[in-house]
């Protein structure tokens, strides 16, 4: 008998004819624009697209947020009127003046946020960028200050700057403690000022800003096993032994770690925004893993997973608000070369690589993907031949474990329990999954042990029901059913 998890064994399937639309259509549909998928547009470069290129650019994919690292007037300026919503940043440098005076901080907002709403949607203000972990005590003194007044202007001006957030973006180092993840703990050092801007955002709605990279938590342990926990690839998976809970991927890992040590902090209530991640390109050296190909692995795995609705195993069900890194890719920032190297797209306007994210309402020739949007592959993902029974058992695993997978038609008794063998119960299962997260080819690799098919090879990989259509406009949303 094979072995299937009991978890996945018990998992509901996906079923367009028990969905209402909107939810089906968020579920299998990956070419609309996406609450939760932002990006980050870093400016440390010398040969950017005028801002109008990159407003359209942006208007042609699914990203809905940017987040600037300051005020940039022209890109703020060329979305307006968009469906795309845009974090502004303090400079760090900013922080002391408007911590020292309100009236300051009437002043920044007044240049920087006031001009532009509500015809651009500002959604939040982020005050410094990793000032808690600068070593800077004075300046780190002074961030719950500038946040306090900064808020208080926005209130005071009232209208569309009345529902802006202000928050501060963290990267891990702020932990002191996060594996497993249910160890989580904050850094003592910045323990008391993390205290209060906690207890500022649980009052205000804010979310705690993170920035996770598996990309850095694979250069400190470059193991094959890891990479792939890293890049969402079947994995045997990481039981955290406080918990009992089964990790498949980093990313969850992280975010549950920053979960874990709020909830410590009295404030797990805030929610986790994820301000940064990505994986490079291009890399020295000394980089293992900065290839595009696993670059394109990681985020267009990553999508998938947010666009799955699946959480976190700690906040089950709720997709992370998560900007991707970056935009662009910094010819000028120093440092090596994967520095350098994270842009999803290049300064022409061409893709960097394909990572699911091109609108279906993109015009025809589309800069964004080269010509016009990114088509799933169609057909059914089959186990390859020469693939070992080892291989095709992690991938079985991995498979059912995930959302929209039902694995119990190849249970003991199910309808495709036979033939009783590796090889047949994880193609049913890896074609399950590649039907589920969308039929892009990036969803039928499983480490090169999967291949795609134009021809059905029997009734048990069938491809479950898949929408024709699915409208981004919920009065006309109509789909038609293959049956």
């Amino acid at each position: 008998m094979r072995r299937i998890p009991m978890a996945a064994a018990a998992r509901k399937p996906v079923s367009a004819l028990l969905l209402p639309i909107w939810l089906f259509c968020l579920l299998v549909c990956s070419s609309s624009a996406q609450p939760y998928i932002g990006v980050n547009y870093g400016e440390v470069a010398d040969n950017l697209p005028p801002p109008e290129e990159t407003a359209r650019l942006l208007k042609s994919t699914a990203i809905s947020k940017v987040r600037l690292y300051g005020v940039d007037a022209g890109l703020i300026r060329a979305l307006a009127g968009s469906n795309i919503s845009v974090v502004v940043g303090v400079a760090n440098g900013d922080i002391p003046s408007l911590a020292a005076d309100p009236a300051a901080a009437s002043r920044w907002l007044a240049a920087n946020v006031l001009p532009f709403v509500p015809a651009t949607s500002i959604s939040a203000v982020a005050v410094g960028n990793e000032v808690l972990e600068s070593g800077d005590a004075s300046l780190a003194a002074a961030l719950l200050p500038a946040m306090q007044n900064l808020r208080a202007a926005a209130a005071a001006a009232g209208g569309a700057a009345a529902g802006i957030r202000f928050s501060t973006v963290n990267t891990m180092g702020v932990m002191a403690q996060s594996d497993p993840p249910s160890t989580g703990a904050f850094h003592p050092d910045i323990a008391p000022q993390l205290q209060g801007i906690l207890g500022f955002l649980s009052r205000t709605g804010a979310p705690f800003m993170i920035n996770p990279y598996p990309w850095f938590a694979y250069q400190s342990d470059p193991r094959a096993e890891t990479l792939a926990f890293c890049l969402f690839q079947p994995n045997a998976g990481r039981v955290d032994a406080g918990s009992k809970i089964k990790y498949t991927n980093m990313f969850d890992a992280q975010l549950d770690a920053v979960k874990s040590a709020m909830v410590r902090a009295g404030y797990g209530n805030v929610d986790i925004v994820v301000a940064e991640t990505g994986w490079p390109t291009k890399g020295d050296a000394g980089e293992p893993g900065a290839t595009v190909e696993n670059a394109r692995a990681y985020v267009s795995n990553l999508v998938s997973h947010l666009r799955s609705g699946a959480g976190t195993p700690l906040v089950p069900g709720k997709p992370v608000e998560t900007y991707l890194f970056a935009l662009y890719d910094e010819d000028l920032k120093p440092g090596p070369e994967s520095e350098r190297s994270f842009g999803l797209y290049h300064t022409d306007l061409s893709a960097a690589y394909d990572a699911g994210l091109t609108s279906s309402g993109a015009a025809a020739g589309s800069p964004s993907a080269g010509g016009g949007p990114a088509k799933a592959s169609g057909g059914w993902c089959v186990a390859r031949d020469g693939a070992t029974d080892a291989d095709l058992q992690a991938d079985l695993d991995y498979a059912c474990a995930q959302v929209g997978v039902d694995c119990g038609a190849i249970q003991p008794g199910g309808a495709c329990f036979e033939p009783n063998t590796v090889r047949a119960h994880a193609a049913y299962a890896m074609n399950q999954l590649y039907q589920a997260a969308g039929r892009h080819p990036w969803n039928c690799d499983f480490r090169a042990s999967a291949t795609l098919t134009s021809d059905n090879p029997s009734k048990c990989t069938a491809p479950i029901p898949t929408a024709l259509f699915c409208s981004i406009t919920p009065v006309s949303a109509y789909m038609a059913v293959v049956t």
